[in-house]
């Protein structure tokens, strides 16, 4: 199958190759240090944030949020400590803690799959209290990992889920991502089978992303009674068609 939406050189020898990178470079590590937005603060997680997450991701009162996380929901703060401190504190992943203004953590993301040699990071462990899911702190979330990514250097950003997770496949898009295709029998987990979608963003479209983000989030997208005057899937359909 001929690869379509893909620009091309010829070589030596005239068969097509992917377009020459002369000053590409490597980018850095993600660093563990605090991002922030009007909306969000995003603190590298610590054990700290264990108590007040737990008891934010209890709102979930019936554990459906974790459906589609290879881990959870956690009986005790215990079992849910343990698995923080087991998982969440390296530099692979990253983790980072979801704290809205004013309030107390109440989220968590990580940047995985690091690969700088391949230019590549992923977006996920996107795990969300029900009082911090739909907000503007949600979104600006994602705004601040995927902006840290491409300054750092990342030619791709990943998202990926599980083929049956609605809520994540439409966040993708509402993001800007681009559906890239289905993985069949990708992994095994909690005793079953997972499809796996691939979604991703690269670096030539974030600077027309980037912009489409800040719109929505800024103070005149919201009227008095905090509602979005202007969607954020349309300001990222103009920016990216084919997203």
């Amino acid at each position: 199958m001929t690869p379509t939406n893909t620009e091309s050189v010829l070589n030596s020898l005239g068969q097509p190759v992917g377009l020459p990178l002369p000053d590409w470079r490597e980018p850095a590590w993600p660093e563990r240090k605090v991002l922030e937005h009007r909306f969000c603060r995003l603190e590298p997680t610590t054990p700290a944030h264990a108590a007040d997450l737990y008891a934010a991701f209890a709102e979930d009162v019936d554990g459906r949020d974790w459906t589609y996380l290879s881990y959870g929901p956690f009986a005790r703060q215990a079992d849910f400590d343990q698995w923080l401190n087991a998982t969440c504190l390296g530099s692979e992943p990253t983790f980072y803690t979801i704290i809205p203004p004013g309030g107390r953590p109440s989220g968590l993301a990580a940047l995985l799959r690091i690969t700088p040699a391949l230019g590549s990071v992923e977006c996920g462990h996107l795990h969300f209290a029900p009082r911090l899911q739909k907000t503007p702190t949600a979104t600006a979330a994602m705004f601040l990992m995927a902006d840290y990514a491409f300054s750092l250097g990342y030619r791709r950003y990943e998202w990926k889920c599980d083929a049956f997770n609605a809520p994540s496949r439409t966040a993708a898009l509402r993001l800007g991502f681009t559906y890239e295709g289905l993985f069949r029998q990708a992994m095994v987990y909690k005793g079953r089978t997972r499809d796996t979608q691939w979604f991703s963003i690269i670096d030539r479209e974030w600077p027309r992303l980037k912009p489409a983000y800040e719109r929505w989030l800024s103070a005149q997208n919201f009227d008095a009674s905090g509602r979005q005057r202007e969607r954020l899937n349309d300001l990222v359909r103009a920016a990216v068609p084919h997203g």
